[in-house]
């Protein structure tokens, strides 16, 4: 059982389970059994999975030493007993030190094997197998186990711990764990769940996960805690979570991607860190809030409060001032004052004593709100905007409302709105927040306004870096910038913002900004790259915040042939679906079909729509494109759930930082096939080097086929599992794209390669 593994599986007989995170079984059937009757009722024992029940990881980060502890659960659904190879792929460029197993209590030695000799194995698996799958960790080393026996109808519990050296990267170091596993996984696993502790031994500045939705714990300067947990999970890319190492007051960290002959791609993090001594910039604060009728019951108790924390909650050099209004507008003091003692007294007074009655005069409210501030200040003047009406009383037109604020924002004053339930005019609240370089926040019907509010001044009431700016030296060309816009830096937050880059080497980030009224300035030296294609989450994650971005713009400025041209090539090649982004992309593709300009093997998503006759009655794509372009006239809601929904998926995806921010509006991407069975037109798009791939009809396409205006492009045709397909692994940039399966078209080197079965 020691010869290499390749060699004694026969075609017919390997089996893959399941292998959403960590590592992976493959089953050989017991040597006495008939093979072909494994499974009772199913013919082939090749097709059958093992089930993954949960898979548990806890990490401890020591400087830069990181232990990784995984605990797996496998279940044989079989009645007959099996035998298997337990595999785990080594993490990229990383050195281990340290392996050992726990295979059902008994201790077990594992083989480490190097990349070389693992190449070798994965490629007989899939000669032997035709399943290219494994071909995901080509090109890596793996650990291997033999496992005997996997008993029938019986949990098989695998741990295994592993230790490994980190390495920095422009400041930034990375940990990674595999789990890139969704295309040869039959169902969900149950549950997985991620605890990682990092002991930095030096001030930690910046921590971030942009593959998933990760809780972020700081418990001071040097150490942090991050968290995930999910349920029935289908995983489609690695855990990758990056830190910052930096004494200064301010951390960047940069990652970049690139492929030869392209443009490349740059996403920083920036933050001050978690300490204690850090100056925290002074601010005068207006705290504007809506009593009028429509507040009355829960909604006014729980703003009230939510107003009584912001207050409570002041820095001590802090000045603020409260105005509540309904038919007319009233404030506290008349201007911002100081925060003490006998102010605090006042204000929650004050703020008792609010009562529910008459209309909505948001004409006056922005008066009094944009008055209070003292003209000699230099101080940051943050305005928090809460309402749950559109202005009634007054100036109700949103043109010159907004015209009113542009007039008297003349000193970078920020308005955050909060939205209260759905009766309200979205389109003036974005745009106001736009203009003042803010942020939006929708509380929905059945959400608690004193959670939103107080979440949000939490994270906002500590500016330590106001109107900020990035600049790169001139040895790098920057484009396609995302944020437009920086946003202010707050303490313990981060600031995140992603771009384009021509050329590569040495470059000097300059990171300038007030700090109480003076300007400071940060320089840090990083290496943007000629060729580096591993961090492939880079280009997904840009073009999503670039989508809300343009999405955005269609909807509160109007539709431009130039901005749904981009959106609609965005979308294609990155795989972002969302029910306007699918209607451009199903239009453009009918436009091309009619006239000739493409066939069907090239189109994305019409073949899936075209086999969904009830798509239409699940995906109001005409309803879509009305909240966000204005087509249909009068039928464009600046009001309403609809209205608020695409507000917030779109600032989502505009702020994005990491995978799973950027998939907005899925949900209501559901249709009927024509057996009845319920799908989604987002499935089957994975992204792979920068760009999308579709699944249709079993047979993959490369996003950069369909966009190519190229005529006559040579095509090689490459038969699933001949000699020549095995030569084509050799090149590195192929494997990726061989790995999906039997009938994948792709473009590499300007030419296309179809693998047939």
């Amino acid at each position: 059982m020691k010869t290499i593994i390749s060699l004694m599986i026969p075609a017919l007989l390997i089996n893959l389970a399941n292998t959403y995170a960590g590592g992976f079984i493959i089953v050989m059937p017991d040597k006495h059994a008939n093979p072909n009757s494994v499974i009772s009722g199913q013919h082939n024992a090749a097709l059958f999975p093992l089930e993954s029940r949960s898979t548990q990881v806890n990490c401890n980060i020591s400087g830069l030493t990181a232990t990784t502890t995984i605990r797996q659960v496998f279940f044989n659904p079989t009645n007959r007993q099996l035998e298997g190879y337990f595999l785990f792929p080594v993490p990229h460029d990383v050195i281990i030190s340290k392996f050992t197993m726990d295979i059902n209590g008994v201790k077990h030695e594992a083989e480490l094997l190097d990349a070389k000799k693992a190449r070798k194995i994965y490629e007989e698996i899939v000669r032997r197998s035709k399943d290219p799958a494994l071909l995901e960790y080509y090109g890596k080393g793996m650990f291997r186990v033999r496992i005997f026996p996997i008993l029938p109808q019986k949990e098989q519990k695998i741990e295994l711990t592993y230790t490994e050296s980190l390495h920095k990267d422009n400041g930034t170091i990375e940990y990674s764990f595999p789990m890139n596993t969704e295309k040869y996984s039959a169902k969900p696993i149950k549950q997985v769940s991620f605890k990682i502790d990092i002991d930095g031994k030096e001030k930690i500045k910046t921590v971030y996960c942009p593959t998933h939705k990760v809780e972020i714990i700081r418990k001071g300067e040097e150490q942090a805690t991050v968290g995930f947990e999910e349920s029935n999970v289908k995983s489609d890319r690695d855990f990758k979570l990056y830190y910052n190492l930096d004494n200064n007051k301010l951390g960047l960290s940069m990652l970049d991607y690139k492929a030869v002959n392209e443009d490349g791609y740059f996403f920083i993090n920036i933050s001050p860190g978690f300490g204690s001594k850090q100056e925290v910039v002074a601010k005068d604060i207006v705290f504007v809030m809506d009593k009028s009728g429509s507040m009355a019951g829960d909604k006014l108790n729980q703003a009230k409060k939510a107003l009584k924390f912001c207050v409570e909650n002041l820095n001590k050099n802090d000045r603020f001032e409260i105005v509540p209004f309904s038919t007319e507008a009233s404030s506290l003091f008349g201007e911002v004052k100081a925060f003490n003692t006998e102010n605090k007294k006042k204000a929650i007074a004050f703020i008792d004593d609010i009562k529910p009655i008459g209309g909505t005069n948001i004409e006056e409210a922005l008066d009094l709100a944009l008055n209070a501030q003292k003209n000699d200040s230099k101080r940051p003047f943050f305005v928090i905007f809460m309402t749950d009406g559109k202005p009634t009383i007054g100036e109700t037109e949103e043109n010159p409302l907004l015209k009113k604020v542009e007039e008297m924002n003349k000193k970078n004053v920020r308005i955050f709105t909060f939205g209260i339930g759905t009766n309200l005019n979205t389109h003036l609240l974005d745009k106001i927040t736009e203009s003042t370089n803010a942020y939006r926040t929708y509380v929905l019907p059945d959400e608690d306004i004193e959670v939103k509010v107080s979440n949000f001044y939490t994270k906002a009431s500590s500016p330590v870096l106001t109107n900020i700016k990035v600049e790169f030296d001139k040895n790098v060309g920057i484009s396609d910038v995302y944020d437009k816009k920086l946003p202010d830096l707050f303490k313990g937050g981060t600031l995140s913002l992603m771009g384009r880059y021509k050329g590569s080497g040495k470059s000097t980030i300059t990171v300038s900004g007030m700090v109480n009224g003076e300007l400071k300035s940060f320089k840090y030296e990083v290496n943007l790259s000629k060729n580096n294609t591993e961090l492939e989450f880079i280009p997904n994650l840009w073009a999503s915040r670039a989508v809300g971005y343009l999405i955005d713009q269609i909807r509160l400025h109007g539709e431009k042939e130039e901005l749904v041209t981009e959106v609609t090539r965005l979308a294609k090649k990155h795989g972002i679906i969302t029910p306007y982004t699918s209607f451009l992309i199903l239009e453009d593709e009918a436009i091309a079909a009619r006239d000739g300009l493409t066939n069907t093997s090239n189109q994305i998503l019409r073949p899936r729509a075209l086999n969904a006759p009830t798509m239409e009655e699940d995906i109001d794509f005409k309803e879509e494109v009305a909240n966000i372009s204005g087509n249909g006239g009068k039928n464009m809601k600046k009001s309403g759930s609809s209205s608020v929904r695409i507000s917030q998926e779109s600032q989502a995806m505009n702020k994005a930082i990491n995978i799973a921010e950027s998939k907005q509006g899925v949900d209501r991407m559901a249709y009927k096939d024509k057996t009845g069975a319920t799908r989604n037109l987002s499935e089957g798009i994975i992204n792979i080097q920068g760009r999308a791939m579709y699944n249709n009809n079993n047979a993959w396409v490369d996003a950069n086929i369909s966009l190519s205006k190229e005529k006559n492009i040579k095509t090689n045709r490459i038969k699933f599992n001949s000699e020549e397909y095995f030569k084509l692994m050799e090149n590195n940039e192929a494997i990726a794209f061989l790995a999906l399966g039997r009938n994948v078209r792709f473009m590499m080197n300007k030419e296309v390669y179809l693998v047939f079965d």
